[in-house]
């Protein structure tokens, strides 16, 4: 298979690959479109059990790759174009959009799943088909935004884990988040950030992640509020899903 660099991390990352095979190789049939198509990895496994198969990258580069590796595929047909320019000639009954990130933050997930949404049959279905976006308090090293490499940067967490958001892929998404979630830490401290993890919906059934290389947690500095066991402070938070990391606003409030 041809590959670029990128592309072996993904592969690399065997929790999400089992996950993303698993989910695929249980749900295709009949009309699949694998948006963001990459070098074809998805489309090449839906290609055994789809009728056909429309494999979209609008990197060009990319989308060479996929053609090398798609090519013994009579039922794929590789597009090269932003899947907002392409021209979606019959309804699908897979859609595979891996246009992932922490809490759709970065990518274009929601903007591409409200667009296409319209070429889903009502019974097609989406892989993955949601998301569960949760939020901790931290106590933080970092000045800036990051992503969480292994146990880096440093950092400890003082309460449990909160599911703030659940997605339904199948719905309209609305991006923007402005939400108000009080949090009980349970060590004494300092917070001065929160840790986002996202746990992706293969299937109903089936979840995966956070994974090194799908969703790895984001850790978001705030302003400091010293605490004590059992404490309760509320967090602000506001983001815009496909906006970009520079839409997140968090802020905690004092102590209640």
């Amino acid at each position: 298979m041809k590959i670029n660099s990128y592309q072996q991390h993904l592969l690399a990352d065997q929790e999400r690959l089992t996950a993303f095979n698993e989910a695929i190789i249980e749900k295709t049939k009949g009309v699949v479109y694998d948006l963001g198509s990459g070098t074809g990895v998805f489309a090449l496994l839906a290609a055994s059990k789809a009728k056909k198969v429309y494999a979209i990258e609008k990197d060009p580069i990319t989308a060479a790759l996929a053609r090398k590796n798609l090519e013994n595929f009579d039922n794929v047909s590789l597009l090269v174009k932003d899947v907002k320019d392409v021209h979606f000639q019959e309804e699908a009954d897979i859609i595979i959009c891996e246009m992932l990130d922490t809490a759709l933050i970065e990518e274009e997930q929601v903007p591409i799943l409200n667009f296409v949404r319209k070429f889903l049959k009502k019974t097609g279905e989406f892989i993955p088909c949601g998301v569960f976006n949760g939020v901790e308090a931290a106590s933080l090293d970092c000045k800036h935004i990051c992503y969480q490499e292994e146990e880096n940067p440093s950092h400890k967490i003082i309460s449990p884990l909160i599911i703030y958001d659940k997605i339904d892929f199948s719905k309209h998404i609305e991006d923007q988040i402005n939400i108000r979630i009080p949090i009980y830490v349970n060590k004494d401290g300092v917070v001065s950030g929160i840790k986002i993890s996202t746990f992706t919906l293969l299937t109903p059934h089936l979840i995966c992640g956070p994974t090194p290389m799908m969703n790895p947690p984001l850790l978001i500095p705030t302003n400091h509020v010293k605490v004590m066991k059992g404490d309760c402070i509320t967090l602000t938070l506001s983001y815009c899903m496909g906006g970009g990391l520079n839409t997140i606003r968090a802020e905690f409030d004092g102590i209640s």
